[in-house]
């Protein structure tokens, strides 16, 4: 429904100062009403909610709390931080706690069953005659009962839909007590692909661009901040306000899975990567702006993972108890602190530093000066000391999520993660992070724990100290809905949502992007580009049975790795190499598992295996003799050793390199070029030498690697890692330690180190190379 004038009210009050104010109303729908000033803020309220507009000096002002006086939290003319304060100052234990929730991942409907599942007058979407875009009976329990106002959003059927479900949540929560606003946020959500928990609102209706490595690979930081510009009106037009990035781990450690979510191995790359992005996100500009830079453009940034999850050991994550210890065999600590302290806290634009931050999972092992071997969101050192002291960091610091609840029966099960803290209650956890420091609680729908904690808290440090200490907390995420103008209009347009976000113009700046994210690795005798239609064979890709990040295990089968049809528009394609004039293999790096395997442990191993970047077996014959960090006090009391020393791995796509293979000895002289989606740095000498070219990227829509194969466009990314020599390199570089490996040289000389490329013309020598080239 576009707006469309409700009544014909239109009244002036004059002002002595300014020669009056002009308020004129519109209606978004039968229940919204927009409110807009000549010389004031626009407010968008619901009738449904119960709460009245005041006027006060010839302007207008939502009495939210409906006590039918202007409180100061209700005056726009004051500064955010008055007002946050004030409304600090007049909310319960119970809303405090509230605030201090963050939900679980909501998809929008809920799915029927299994993660995110949720129901509507107790029956799925689908049998409830209720419209998708609906409120769910768990939203409802967790925004009244609970208080909670930030929101995880993942999925949405559409914009659309989007849309009229923030404007039902908006009108809903503005209609219970202070009238506080939901904060609705976002994991990453403008990448062509989606598959793990920590981005599964990727893809659908969106503007599309490169994962973060793909964006280091440009080395340009103008375009990673036109990413925040486009990304954070298209959030706002979501209904969303808050993004849960970017992630500025330092990806020093090439066997982590989430490296492809870095800004890669270099400090000095990713602050300035980190800073455009931040830059990006939160900075409004004309008419969107409120003040000082911020508005409704503006989309606080939750950079994430302080002091970095990184350099994970042996490659393992901290989403599982196998995976709890990030170690600093190096000493290099202090790297991995610069994406944030010279990036997202020193911004170039007037919003100064990013507004949220996110510990990771694990224990910085041997990093907390005060002896505690506890999770980052458990640290007094990590959070108070260092970041909030030494660093002077005031904002909100909210944990990962599921950091407070109970681990699974075994260190392999997806559950909570209380690392550290494993034989504690959930509200001792509660107490443990609020003590050290953290404003919020990821994952967490229930404000029972928080109230538990709250009391321990009196009982530590008398009622009125630990008061003062919530409200601190309460103030600092207050500001934040108060940044993005939320508490005046936090209504959307459901049509201009639908036109907004994805629209073509911000399509193609995505897609220019992904072109500028393709790192182009080798070009025997100027193979490339392909600009005649030749005959080309494009061998199917193998899909192994693999478990997924879920636990679903898939079925094992053949498919196109690409879309056929873009393909045919390029070039004849044939069905043999006996036809072809070259083939494309399209292919992914090794997938060698997780670090982690059950059978072992049955076996009477420790359960500890390699993660290998390479695709033929792997026996990790150089692995460390005692690992530096090990134990679980529940699940693993007697393991003291995690060492994977001379156990063997085998990929699960080996086929890859079999079809690569294969299918340059069924070309014989023909030219194979492979192109090889990313998600970690591999070991290229298995097949190097036997093709004539090589692209490597980090996740892009078919068409793009078409027209670079076809020279519609040339390639100009660098490399943002290492490109490893061998596995025996990767076993003995240090997990915290960036540009420390030997690196593969191909068969025409070419180092594949950090910011080598090529281009047409043959390896890029440009600003790039110059200024970020390792010494």
């Amino acid at each position: 429904m576009k707006n469309v004038i409700k009544a014909s009210l239109i009244f002036s009050i004059g002002l002595a100062s300014c020669g009056g104010n002009e308020i004129s109303e519109q209606s978004l729908n039968e229940s919204i009403i927009l409110l807009s000033q000549t010389e004031g803020k626009t407010l968008g309220y619901s009738t449904t909610s119960g709460i009245k507009i005041l006027k006060e000096g010839g302007y207008a002002f939502k009495d939210l709390n409906k006590n039918g006086t202007l409180d100061p939290y209700e005056d726009w003319r004051l500064s955010v931080e008055e007002r946050a304060k004030d409304l600090a100052s007049k909310v319960t234990k119970e809303q405090i706690a509230g605030l201090m929730l963050y939900s679980s991942h909501q998809s929008i409907p809920a799915n029927p069953q299994g993660f995110g599942a949720g129901t509507y007058d107790g029956k799925p979407i689908s049998e409830s005659g209720m419209p998708t875009s609906s409120i769910s009976d768990q939203q409802k329990k967790f925004l009244e009962e609970d208080n909670l106002r930030h929101v995880l959003i993942t999925r949405v059927e559409s914009p659309k839909v989007a849309a009229e479900w923030n404007n039902k949540v908006q009108a809903f929560v503005e209609g219970l007590g202070m009238g506080i606003p939901a904060n609705n946020s976002s994991d990453p959500r403008n990448s062509p692909v989606a598959s793990t928990e920590y981005n599964a609102g990727a893809g659908g209706q969106i503007s599309m661009w490169p994962e973060s490595l793909g964006m280091a690979a440009t080395f340009d930081p103008a375009l990673v901040q036109r990413f925040g510009e486009v990304a954070s009106e298209e959030y706002r037009a979501l209904g969303i306000s808050t993004a849960l990035s970017p992630q500025i781990d330092l990806g020093t450690e090439p066997r982590w899975n989430r490296i492809k979510g870095t800004f890669g191995e270099n400090s000095r790359l990713a602050a300035e990567m980190a800073r455009a992005y931040v830059d990006g996100f939160q900075t409004s500009t004309g008419a969107a702006e409120i003040s000082g830079g911020w508005g409704y453009h503006s989309v606080n940034a939750m950079v994430k993972h302080w002091p970095s999850g990184g350099p994970e050991e042996g490659g393992r994550d901290g989403h599982f108890a196998y995976g709890k210890f990030a170690v600093y065999p190096g000493n290099n600590f202090a790297d991995h602190l610069i994406p944030f302290t010279e990036g997202a806290f020193k911004l170039n634009g007037p919003t100064g530093k990013a507004t949220a931050v996110m510990p990771y999972y694990t224990i910085s092992y041997g990093q907390d000066k005060n002896g505690e071997i506890v999770a980052n969101a458990y640290s007094s050192y990590l959070i108070t000391d260092l970041l909030r002291g030494e660093y002077g960091y005031d904002g909100v610091v909210c944990t990962d999520w599921g950091v407070t609840g109970n681990e699974g029966p075994k260190v392999e099960v997806f559950a909570g993660k209380p690392w550290g803290m494993e034989s504690a209650t959930i509200a001792e956890r509660h107490f443990k992070a609020l003590m050290a420091g953290v404003d919020q609680f990821g994952g967490n729908n229930d404000k029972v724990p928080v109230l538990e904690a709250f009391e321990m808290m009196e009982k530590e440090l008398g009622p009125e100290a630990a008061r003062a200490r919530i409200e601190q907390s309460a103030v600092r995420l207050l500001r934040n809905i108060f940044n993005a103008g939320l508490f005046e209009n936090p209504y959307l347009d459901p049509e201009s949502t639908q036109q907004k976000v994805g629209n073509p113009a911000f399509m193609q700046e995505g897609y220019e992007a992904q072109l500028k994210s393709v790192v182009l690795l080798k070009n025997e005798n100027q193979v490339l580009p392909i600009k005649d239609k030749k005959k080309v064979f494009i061998p199917q890709r193998y899909l192994p049975s693999t478990t997924n990040w879920w636990g679903i295990k898939s079925e094992a089968k053949w498919i196109d790795p690409v879309n056929l049809e873009i393909a045919s528009k390029y070039f004849e394609l044939v069905s043999s190499a006996e036809e072809a004039d070259l083939a494309l293999v399209f292919v992914e790096s090794p997938e060698s598992g997780t670090g982690y395997d059950p059978s072992d442990r049955e076996k009477g191993g420790n359960g500890y295996v390699p993660i290998s970047l390479q695709y033929g077996p792997y026996k990790a014959e150089l692995a460390r003799e005692q690992s530096i960090a090990a134990g679980d006090p529940v699940l693993e009391p007697t393991i003291t050793n995690r060492s994977y020393k001379n156990k063997s791995v085998e990929t699960a796509n080996y086929q890859d390199l079999k079809t690569i293979l294969d299918t340059k000895k069924a070309m014989v002289d023909k030219p194979v070029l492979v192109v090889i989606k990313a998600n970690n740095p591999m070991v290229m000498a298995e097949f190097e030498k036997e093709v004539q070219g090589i692209f490597f990227h980090f996740g892009v829509q078919d068409q793009v690697i078409f027209d670079l194969i076809s020279g519609k466009s040339e390639p100009s990314a660098l490399l943002p890692v290492q490109l490893p020599a061998s596995m025996e390199t990767v076993e003995t570089q240090l997990e915290d330690t960036a540009h420390d490996m030997e690196v593969h040289v191909d068969a025409s000389g070419n180092s594949y180190d950090f910011t080598f490329g090529l281009n047409w013309s043959g390896v890029i020598q440009d600003d790039r190379v110059t200024k970020y080239k390792k010494k």
